[in-house]
């Protein structure tokens, strides 16, 4: 078992966790949330811990509880289980909204925490679907995290190097890799984002082959994979998040497939993601442009010269009207009349 630097720990944790050492806790990492335990690794080796209940009745929401990437205080205790008494403020984390019950809103998920690279993954073997790929993208860098597009199963395309190019040309300054399991194509480049307690997370729907990329890195099968159809998708087999120990000292995130991704990103990330639009629109004549049929509109000026792809514009303003449908939402359930 590695020490604590090789899960990601620095000064900055140690500083952090100070308060807790002095009452005789231990730093441990969350590797598996199970649904009444999770599983921590910790200098000493991998333990099963256990919540109490009165940490979890103070939380005030599923998103302050533990998830895969917390770093945790931990209590020992001789014949039980050790408990979990603190969860240490998160650097970064990946949070979703899930879908909409009984009329509510869908409450938020921490999908993964603390983690340095979040993998964005697409399958080769079928179309790309660019609206849901820059919805992760304004996710992941509300997160904090920094983004990378991965392509894979670049093994059942014709011309992976022009399947790149175009997804480079609408992602921006997104870093896109061709990626194969099957013939190693970019998994060079994909260590190289993750040096020695580094920590990276894969995102992605169910079938693009997130599993079987952690089993290539880790040159063994650590994480249980479905065969592929005849269409080149893989089946849904993953369940569970984990946190994965790589032969180079680095670390990976493992997650289900999504199914939906409903935005909960900010204006700001969304202006990063877009941050080529966010540049023409500062060039308006009027700060209040709509890009409609105002006249001196960078944007509409940037369409009609080719220096902005149409596609591209079409994914920004559906992602801008969702994400104001999702403020207006949040304004009526915090006036008085919203929650009557």
């Amino acid at each position: 078992m590695p020490e604590l630097a090789a899960l990601g720990w620095d000064d900055a944790w140690e500083t952090a966790f100070e308060p807790y050492r002095r009452q005789g806790l231990a730093p441990a990492r969350v590797a598996v949330p199970h649904r009444a335990a999770y599983d921590v690794l910790t200098a000493d080796g991998e333990a099963r811990a256990r919540l109490p209940g009165r940490l979890r009745h103070e939380a005030r929401g599923r998103t302050e509880l533990p998830t895969v990437g917390d770093w945790v205080a931990l209590e020992a205790r001789d014949g039980s289980l050790p408990a979990i008494r603190a969860v240490l403020p998160r650097r970064t984390a990946f949070v979703r909204r899930l879908a909409p019950e009984g009329g509510r809103p869908g409450r938020e998920q921490v999908v993964a925490a603390n983690v340095d690279v979040m993998f964005v993954a697409a399958s080769l073997g079928e179309e790309l679907d660019p609206r849901r790929l820059e919805r992760y993208l304004a996710l992941v860098r509300q997160g904090g995290a920094r983004p990378v597009l991965l392509l894979t199963k670049a093994d059942l395309h014709e011309r992976p190097e022009r399947a790149e190019a175009e997804a480079r040309a609408l992602v921006s300054d997104v870093p896109v890799h061709a990626v194969s399991a099957r013939t190693g194509r970019g998994l060079d480049a994909l260590r190289s984002y993750l040096p020695p307690g580094v920590t990276g997370a894969l995102l992605g729907p169910s079938g693009v082959g997130k599993s079987t990329l952690v089993n290539a890195l880790v040159g063994e099968e650590v994480v249980a994979t479905g065969e592929a159809g005849r269409d080149g998708v893989g089946r849904h087999v993953t369940t569970r998040r984990e946190l994965v120990l790589l032969p180079d000292g680095g670390l990976l995130i493992d997650n289900p497939g999504m199914r939906e991704l409903h935005l909960t990103a900010d204006r700001e990330a969304l202006a990063q993601t877009f941050s080529d639009i966010a540049e023409l629109a500062a060039g308006c004549r009027f700060s209040d442009c709509r890009h409609e049929a105002e006249p001196g509109c960078a944007v509409r000026q940037a369409l009609a010269e080719g220096r902005l792809a149409p596609e591209r514009w079409r994914i920004y303003r559906a992602l801008a009207r969702e994400l104001a449908e999702d403020e207006a939402r949040a304004r009526r359930r915090r006036s008085p009349r919203g929650r009557r």
